[in-house]
């Protein structure tokens, strides 16, 4: 597929050695052929870099630049955020990669056709379902799928997709090299994906979820998160909740986005400052605010868990 431009593949790397050869040869089976890769390396101590190193030099002869920087040492979403800081100003197509996937073959097809219509200026991200398989990629399940819209009411407390099937047009990548820097500045988001899709939606963007999965997302022993389905992660979001570790992610969330508030529209901005208040208020007060607020969570069980957050005071 020929398309206007070329993508910024960004690649967060760090003891990936095991999977990502797998990785770097679905790059090369895209559909789309017009890439460049950065990886950013947060002190791998094992054979990473060597294999990207003879990826890189098997690429050049296809007219592609692959290129190791070092990352900032401080987890993978400041590795992710110091990626995004060093995109070049007017890059087309901004892709989010992890180091142990596999990439379908229209992965980026589909997201630059998804994403193509949105008007010039307009901060745009896309993201897609997974395909969730073993170490082994077998054994294939659909990642939960989401019916309500992609919203900033959404986003403030729930991420509906994994970075690792997320693409920023022209005006999304803009946005978030800027508030990238800002958010570093005042410690980070909980997480990458969480924060672009907090971003793009609180500045008036358009997020687009596609329930087609695009990769095939790795389960392991070594995996950051899981895969978000059945009974296990239910129990998982439960712990979050009555732990607080959810509120700290919140709270996390909401100073990094704060950072950037200028960059949010008017309402939204005046919505994150009444929802970090929340915490100030007594159960009913945080209750009601929670309603007045519109805040929701995908599904009746994240819904019920975003409400027992309000009530126990942990959101």
């Amino acid at each position: 597929m020929t398309v206007p431009g070329r993508v910024a593949i960004l690649m967060g790397l760090c003891n990936g050695a095991a999977h990502m050869q797998d990785q770097l040869d679905s790059f090369v089976a895209q559909t789309v052929a017009d890439w460049d890769l950065t990886v950013s390396d947060d002190g791998s101590s094992d054979d990473g870099p060597a294999i990207l190193a003879r990826f890189a030099e098997a690429q050049t002869a296809e007219g592609r630049a692959v290129r190791l920087v070092a990352g900032p040492g401080q987890g993978f979403a400041a590795n992710f955020l110091s990626l995004l800081a060093l995109v070049p100003e007017g890059t087309d197509w901004v892709a989010l990669s992890d180091q142990d996937d596999v990439w379908l073959p229209d992965r980026l097809q589909r997201g630059i056709r998804a994403l193509a219509p949105v008007p010039d200026g307009m901060p745009a991200l896309y993201g897609s379902a997974s395909w969730i398989v073993s170490e082994a990629l077998t054994g294939h399940h659909a990642s939960p799928r989401f019916s309500r819209p992609p919203a900033f009411r959404n986003a403030l407390v729930q991420s509906i997709a994994g970075g690792n099937t997320m693409l920023l047009n022209r005006a999304g990548a803009d946005l978030a090299r800027g508030a990238a820097r800002e958010a570093l500045a005042v410690g980070g988001p909980a997480t990458h994906d969480w924060w672009l899709y907090q971003l793009v939606s609180g500045a008036g963007g358009q997020v687009i979820r596609d329930e087609t999965p695009t990769i095939l997302y790795r389960q392991h022993g070594a995996n950051l998160f899981g895969s978000n389905r059945g009974l296990g992660a239910a129990l998982s979001r439960l712990r979050l909740v009555v732990s607080g570790e959810l509120g700290a992610w919140v709270a996390r969330n909401n100073r990094a986005l704060g950072a950037s508030a200028h960059r949010l529209t008017a309402d939204n901005r005046a919505l994150l400052a009444r929802f970090a208040q929340l915490r100030t208020q007594d159960m009913v007060g945080r209750l009601r605010t929670l309603r007045a607020l519109g805040i929701y969570r995908q599904g009746r069980v994240g819904q019920a868990a975003i409400t027992l957050a309000a009530l126990l005071g942990r959101l």
